[in-house]
């Protein structure tokens, strides 16, 4: 039953900014009302999709101020605090914990090559910080480091890490870190263009970056894989994908063309922050598209 709350889909909150570039609370608690409306299981804040990497403290702790605000007691909630210092990830875990967040969740450290011991110290600090349960971010692509299986056999030997969200392209992982954990651990697909291979996998859910652009495919992809409907999965996994590439294929960042495809349904949340491309004219045409493409998959798969 603890673990219970985190299976499911839970999409990686997005940035939330007014016209200025500065966090709004506003516009966070219009995408909250939104996710909420289309009955995700949870939401992860503060991580990549989140743009963490470029705001300071003061405004992170804002962004888990008002979701909380919003959402507690409605979805699991689970707060990314990793941050360079582990001095700044402790400061960001205490305040989830104050704000009754249900999980932490952290990258390991960046920039500097670190050896196990120490990306193995710097989470267990975070850890044990808080009373609150812990989720391992596993993202090599982006931090330069890569989990083994060893290191989380030992990472689970303390009770609150309860799983990992494996964000590593090969599928495999997601098998390894299950048979490492069994049922004991929560294990997350990452890669939303592999989500129906992830759970195949052996992954009990799935935290995406792409999964507030198209909440009712994800969910219904969900549905149909807790059914048994594998062929039905794999069907809507391949529009998805289409979806994705889409995405993925303009001049702006994949966040900025998602937050113009929210816009246009009602849900304005600003643009992305530098170093970010924001979408260019050319997007503006394309991203017409890219809403048919999604209406279009969910009309077929959705009924």
């Amino acid at each position: 039953m603890r673990l219970e709350k985190f299976r499911g889909i839970i999409p990686a909150f997005y940035a939330c900014y007014d016209d200025q570039g500065d966090i709004s609370e506003a516009r966070t608690n219009a995408l909250c009302d939104y996710l909420y409306e289309k009955k995700v299981n949870g939401v992860y804040v503060g991580g990549s999709s989140g743009e963490c990497i470029y705001q300071n403290l003061d405004e992170r702790k804002a962004v888990l101020t008002y979701v909380a605000n919003r959402l507690k007691g409605k979805m699991t909630l689970i707060a990314h605090v990793g941050a360079p210092s582990t001095r700044d990830s402790i400061e960001l875990a205490k305040h989830a914990a104050t704000l009754g967040y249900d999980a932490l969740s952290a990258i390991p450290p960046i920039y500097f090559k670190l050896p196990d011991s120490s990306v193995c110290k710097y989470w267990n600090e975070i850890i044990d910080a808080t009373p609150l349960d812990f989720i391992i971010y596993n993202i090599p692509q982006t931090t330069g480091y890569t989990l083994t299986t060893s290191l989380f056999e030992k990472l689970l030997a303390n009770p609150k890490v309860i799983g990992v969200k494996n964000s590593s392209m090969p599928t495999m992982d997601i098998e390894r870190f299950k048979r490492v954990g069994g049922d004991n651990v929560v294990v997350f697909n990452g890669p939303d263009e592999q989500y129906v291979a992830g759970r195949m996998m052996g992954a009990d859910g799935g935290i995406g970056g792409t999964y507030a652009a198209m909440p009712e495919l994800f969910l219904q992809a969900n549905e149909f894989f807790l059914q048994g409907k594998f062929e039905e999965a794999k069907r809507i996994q391949s529009h998805i994908n289409d979806i994705i590439v889409a995405l993925c294929s303009q001049n702006g960042s994949m966040y900025a063309v998602i937050k113009e495809v929210l816009n246009r349904r009602g849900v304005n949340i600003g643009s992305v922050r530098g170093p970010l491309e924001g979408i260019s004219n050319e997007d503006m045409g394309r991203i017409d598209s890219i809403i048919s493409m999604i209406d279009e998959a969910t009309q077929q798969f959705c009924k």
